[in-house]
């Protein structure tokens, strides 16, 4: 006997269009699965365990340069302020052999006028040993200049000051060069930590991934990742490297 079966009143029939619907969506909803999340977040770590690793030895490398330049810095302020007292002495002693010349040019006037031809000749030649033992070339330099133009006293030639301490203002502006150079490097260093902080924040977050168990939450914290990543690798691009940087210069141990 046969019975007679009848679908329910309520339920929906199949057809193949529905089935293709949900086949795309089961497809589209697919793309970020747990494997994939796993794939990339591991891609990820190793990418940024390396700039991090970068960006730790580069901000290193300007830290050393920022000692050696603040170091060297200092050596060229004290080896400037011992040229200048050097050049300070020299112009002290070079005034007071002109007041002694001066003296002797006195004598000779007063000799010049009494008539007295020994005493000028013993004047004379006074004066010619005694600039050719005790004076400076910039002392000299400066006489000749006032012999040429009549002038007053050799330290009225233009930049005779510039000769007395021009050295020492070399080594003071070599100094505060290095100076600026080391601060310049110690900004340079600092950025590089800020990298590795921003390197180590992304490390942490691809980190976490895995603990989450909803897939939503795990895509909007590989997005945040990423985003961080991006950014610290344009800010570590834009950062000058060290001076006279060379990575073959690190395999030379001569």
């Amino acid at each position: 006997m046969k019975e007679n079966r009848t679908a329910p009143a309520n339920s929906e029939d199949i057809t193949p269009d529905s089935l293709t619907t949900d086949n795309a969506h089961n497809k589209k909803k697919s793309v970020f699965t747990e494997k994939r999340i796993e794939v990339v977040v591991t891609i990820l770590l190793g990418i940024t365990t390396l700039l991090s690793a970068w960006a730790s030895w580069i901000g290193h490398l300007h830290g050393g340069v920022q000692s050696i330049n603040f170091t060297s810095s200092n050596n060229a302020s004290s080896q400037a302020t011992a040229e200048y007292n050097l050049c300070l002495q020299t112009f002290i002693s070079d005034y007071m052999v002109w007041n002694t010349i001066m003296d002797y040019y006195l004598d000779l006037e007063e000799a010049t006028e009494e008539g007295n031809q020994a005493r000028i000749n013993n004047l004379n030649k006074k004066i010619k040993y005694f600039k050719e033992n005790n004076t400076s070339e910039t002392l000299a330099e400066g006489i000749k200049w006032m012999e040429d133009n009549n002038g007053e006293s050799p330290f009225d030639m233009p930049g005779i000051t510039e000769k007395y301490f021009g050295s020492a203002e070399e080594t003071i502006i070599k100094s505060q060069e290095l100076l600026e150079e080391g601060k310049r490097d110690n900004a340079k260093g600092d950025a590089y930590l800020l990298v590795t902080v921003i390197y180590s924040l992304t490390l942490f977050l691809l980190g976490i991934i895995g603990t989450l168990k909803n897939i939503p939450n795990r895509i909007t914290l590989l997005m945040i990742s990423v985003v961080c990543l991006i950014f610290a690798f344009i800010y570590m691009c834009i950062i000058p490297m060290p001076t006279d940087f060379n990575n073959m210069n690190f395999f030379d141990f001569n």
